[in-house]
């Protein structure tokens, strides 16, 4: 999967250079050019990195130090009131969305429900603080967006974790993970256990980085390659403007945690409800997210998510454009 995102991105940007060439021609100063790529990439790349190390830290914290028992101490017994405490634990747990599949793994391993763990693992990256934060400091000058972002991904989360609690286990988990469960994993301690969360640190920190540097890269290309016209003309369409953010989206798989940096170069050019649909549809599904999930669910299970989620994020970026 890796190397199909790499494809996608190489084809999107060959794309964005083609319609470049079309439509401003060769007569383009590539000085300025290489300046304004470096200099927008580069300001992604400083703002993010801390908070990609924050998540990785917490997350690996969480992940070694916190016991599983924790989580299920207040857990209510009624479907609908569990699935709603579930989708909250993000606020108490700061990791991004690739921090919470081995915490979701976890979680059903010890009993919980994979309808209830799709509610975790599609809001948690979300409401974690430190997604929280970053928005509010990346997007503080208009606080609907913040607002609809959390409130949005609230709610997202449980309808699609309502529509699927009445599918079966046997028929959500793959048979890898299912052998998984069934057999348990032994947990490491004292020296072991901080050596396994080291590596685990250094691990994530290896698979964090290059998506934040891909997606600094893409948001760079957009800007210098696409000619403002064009760029105007798709941003400033209530409806093709939500559909383009969704797609660039799914393809850039940017961290939960430092995406409004990346959606904030896009405020001045496409929509509101465009960037809200990004940072709600982006952090529940993409490619990275996609292969991960794919460890543990079944393929029909993730196409009738991202189909929920698309749909959700669609009609939720629309009506925010049209309400405001």
């Amino acid at each position: 999967m890796g190397r199909k995102r790499t494809w996608y991105l190489f084809g999107f940007v060959v794309l964005l250079s083609l319609v470049r060439l079309y439509t401003g021609g060769l007569n383009f100063d590539l000085t300025n050019w290489l300046q304004d790529f470096i200099t927008i990439s580069g300001s992604v790349i400083i703002e993010a990195t801390p908070f990609v190390v924050l998540g990785v830290l917490l997350s690996v914290l969480v992940k070694f130090y916190i016991p599983d028992r924790w989580f299920f101490r207040l857990m209510p017994q009624k479907p609908a009131l569990r699935r709603l405490y579930v989708s909250t634990l993000g606020v108490l747990l700061p990791v991004c969305e690739c921090g919470n599949l081995p915490l979701a793994r976890g979680l059903i391993m010890k009993g919980l429900r994979p309808s209830e763990s799709i509610a975790f693992l599609l809001s948690a990256p979300i409401l974690n603080p430190v997604t929280i934060t970053t928005t509010i400091i990346a997007f503080g000058f208009d606080k609907n967006i913040v607002v609809a972002r959390i409130f949005g991904g609230f709610v997202i989360a449980n309808f699609v974790s309502w529509v699927m609690h009445t599918s079966k286990k046997e028929k959500m988990l793959t048979n890898e993970f299912t052998a998984i469960c069934d057999t348990g994993h032994p947990s490491a301690s004292g020296k072991k256990k901080t050596k396994h969360a080291a590596f685990d640190f250094v691990h994530e920190i290896g698979r964090m980085m290059p998506p934040l540097l891909i997606g600094s890269a893409v948001a760079g290309l957009t800007q210098v390659l696409v000619p403002r016209s064009v760029l105007d003309g798709l941003g400033s369409h209530l409806v093709l403007s939500v559909l383009v953010m969704i797609a660039l989206a799914f393809i850039v798989s940017i961290c939960a945690n430092v995406d409004a940096f990346f959606a904030l170069s896009y405020a001045g050019i496409f929509t509101p409800g465009s960037i809200v649909a990004f940072l709600v549809f982006g952090p529940m599904i993409d490619i990275k997210m996609l292969s991960l999930m794919r460890t543990t669910f079944t393929k029909t299970v993730l196409l009738k998510i991202t189909l929920l989620v698309f749909m959700c994020s669609f009609l939720l970026g629309l009506g925010f454009n049209y309400a405001l």
